[in-house]
């Protein structure tokens, strides 16, 4: 009996030990698969990583150098005169504005011409106000849609000379294109409340029966770069830019954001749509033969926008001495450095300020 009992006792250890084993194998393999999960999710996130890396090769916007589908960049800017008296303020659309122009008037004022690649989100823009002949050759430069409110008789022959496409308030398109902003006729006087909006543009250029895309072979002369710092410049953190005794134009960097906040008047330069100070990547002084025509009762302006001349390139806090140039009327204009390579910008929007030879700019 104490035989056979050993013996059983023996058995049932041998299988005892057996079921341990195999519970031991099983607990192994599956600390196994475990480890295997992690390192294909690490090798799958670097992939990711390294896509994300890559250099963008899609379309981009050609004012700003950002992604934007194909269609829209093929297709043509509107370029919107806009008021820029003090009386006027708030801007709207402003902060939207790929590219924007400031450029002297009569009596030392400015006015802007504002280039959008796709203003259908752009809530209201405005006010906007009569044309001037050299703002007529810039939108021919972009091959632009060109809106305004009336014009100099000059810019009406310019419009007329070069072939631009215009749309002006005063001849036919308000109540359509355009509109007195209700708020604005109270709050700001009726002559600065005309305005346009994204939604009209996109929904109404296309019934007039107008080119809408650019023409085959259109190239940009813009080039740009995901950081445009120019390299070996100085510190810019405060460009000051004095237009006339009337309006000078301060734009201080914030490095949080890699854009220069722009001023005037004192305060900061605000987008009525947003109620937020207007922001912009690349800053752009171009020094010109700015004077009064003779004998121009009015005052108008004699603006030079052909040829060649120097100015300055800020972008990241530095800045750089630069050259324009512009071969003609319908002509883009071309940005270099001063040793002759093309500029580049930093991929985004920009302002370019055209301003009188010794002006006084001041960049700290």
């Amino acid at each position: 009996m104490k035989s056979n009992a050993r013996a059983l006792a023996l058995l049932l250890l041998g299988a005892l030990l057996t079921l341990l084993c195999a519970c031991g194998g099983t607990e192994e393999q599956t600390e196994t698969q475990v480890t295997v999960s992690p390192s294909s999710q690490i090798s799958s996130a670097g992939e990711e990583q390294q896509a994300d890396e890559e250099e963008y090769t899609g379309s981009v916007n050609p004012l700003t150098g950002l992604p934007m589908e194909e269609e829209l960049a093929g297709q043509r800017p509107v370029a919107v005169m806009l008021n820029n008296l003090k009386a006027a303020m708030p801007q709207l659309g402003t902060s939207q504005a790929d590219i924007i122009y400031e450029i002297l008037v009569e009596g030392g004022i400015t006015r802007m011409l504002a280039l959008y690649q796709d203003p259908s989100d752009v809530e209201l823009i405005g006010s906007v106000r009569s044309a001037r002949p050299y703002y007529v050759e810039l939108a021919a430069g972009h091959d632009a849609i060109f809106l305004h409110a009336g014009g100099s008789d000059d810019a009406y022959s310019k419009i007329s000379s070069l072939g631009v496409t215009a749309f002006d308030c005063l001849k036919g398109y308000e109540g359509t294109l355009f509109w007195r902003d209700a708020d604005r006729v109270v709050n700001n006087g009726s002559v600065h409340s005309v305005v346009t909006s994204g939604e009209a543009i996109t929904s109404l250029l296309p019934t007039y029966g107008v080119r809408t895309e650019h023409e085959e072979g259109y190239t940009t002369q813009l080039q740009f770069a995901s950081d445009g710092t120019p390299e070996g410049g100085e510190q810019a953190l405060t460009i000051t830019v004095p237009f006339s005794n009337y309006k000078t134009g301060i734009f201080d960097y914030d490095a949080d954001s890699s854009k220069y906040l722009v001023s005037q008047y004192g305060a900061a330069q605000v987008d009525g749509n947003t109620g937020e100070q207007l922001a912009v990547t690349n800053v752009l002084l171009l020094e010109t033969n700015c004077h009064v025509i003779s004998g121009d009762a009015d005052g108008h302006m004699s603006i030079t926008l052909t040829g060649e001349g120097e100015g300055w390139f800020a972008c990241g806090g530095q800045y750089i001495p630069i050259c324009w140039s512009r071969e003609s009327a319908t002509a883009q204009l071309v940005y270099t450095t001063q040793s002759g390579e093309t500029l580049t910008l930093g991929a985004g929007n920009s302002y370019v300020c055209v301003i009188p030879l010794n002006s006084g700019v001041t960049i700290e």
